[in-house]
């Protein structure tokens, strides 16, 4: 049974009776009640199609956040072969909030890096959220330092409602380790492809995805604050989130017109918790194609490509 966000009660509703049905619908039921199940089937179908196909930014933020999407842990099992995790900064501690190492996509060596939030609450916990201390992002210096000496591409995978805000991280120069990662992104001479697969947000996803290729799921957000943060600033109303959400334009079709991704992956019909698979596949396919487009480039032309594609943002609005 799939956990339903608010916006989607009548299709709840409408597919729990259609569970029922089929609970008492075995070969021993005195009446059959096929063909009412096969309309309310089609009837549910319907729903989720019209829900879907008019999503508004605020309901596309749910679904970026749906607690059964798939994770970073989820991309890295299914892509990435041989892999070998890397742990630590060598500086302070382990940043479970980012987790990354070496392996192979499509028999290719790469690095891959990405925020890791945990599915249920024991792995939310040490993931913290997929909110990252200054640690984790010295973690993924240090791994994209590796990949460059090596001639590795790297691949991100962006999953976070932003840098982790505490006490202890501002202590240990959050900002400053923010800053260096974006900075080495930049730096790098090698492709870096990063993908937003959930909730992009602020410094904290910006810091490991200042890449040659932004690509972005079809129902992912991606914003410099999340709806409710910019809704208590502008507003002093958390409550108004929705429509910080549509002001905010943080939806994947949004960014595409404004150049601050370059392509947009498609998901299934409900979004990706309800097509697994065949959203994996199609980031398999997406990667890959931006990994062939960067793949014969110089170290150089990577840089100034990185560059020249975040300084032209803006620029004709």
């Amino acid at each position: 049974m799939h956990a339903y966000l608010d916006f989607e009660a009548a299709l709840a509703e409408l597919e729990g009776k259609i569970a029922e049905l089929k609970a008492i619908a075995g070969p021993e039921a005195a009446v059959s009640i096929t063909e009412e199940i096969k309309a309310l089937e089609k009837k549910a179908a319907k729903i989720l199609a019209d829900l879907y196909q008019n999503l508004t930014p605020w309901q596309k933020a749910q679904v970026a956040r749906h607690p059964d999407r798939p994770h970073t842990v989820d991309y890295i099992k299914e892509l990435i072969t041989d892999y070998t995790p890397m742990a630590g900064d060598r500086k302070f501690a382990e940043d479970n909030a980012i987790i990354g190492g070496l392996g192979r996509f499509r028999g290719e060596a790469v690095a891959v890096i990405g925020q890791e939030k945990g599915n249920d609450t024991q792995s939310r916990l040490k993931h913290n959220f997929g909110m990252a201390r200054p640690e984790g992002y010295r973690k993924a210096v240090r791994l994209m330092e590796t990949a460059d000496r090596f001639g590795l591409p790297v691949i991100t995978l962006i999953d976070t409602a932003g840098a982790y805000p505490g006490i202890d991280a501002e202590e240990r120069g959050q900002a400053e380790a923010i800053a260096r990662s974006t900075d080495c992104c930049l730096g790098l001479g090698v492709p870096l492809i990063s993908v937003i697969i959930g909730e992009g947000g602020s410094g904290g996803a910006i810091a490991i995805a200042t890449a040659n290729a932004v690509l972005m799921l079809e129902h992912s957000i991606y914003s410099v604050i999340s709806p409710e943060g910019a809704a208590s600033i502008l507003w002093r109303d958390a409550a108004r989130a929705k429509d910080a959400a549509s002001a905010m334009r943080i939806t994947a079709q949004d960014l595409k017109k404004l150049g601050i991704i370059d392509d947009i992956i498609a998901e299934p019909l409900g979004g990706a918790h309800r097509g697994r698979e065949q959203v994996l596949q199609a980031a398999d396919e997406a990667i890959a194609r931006s990994l062939r487009a960067f793949a014969a480039m110089p170290a150089d032309a990577l840089r100034m490509q990185r560059r020249d594609k975040f300084l032209a943002i803006g620029r004709d609005l």
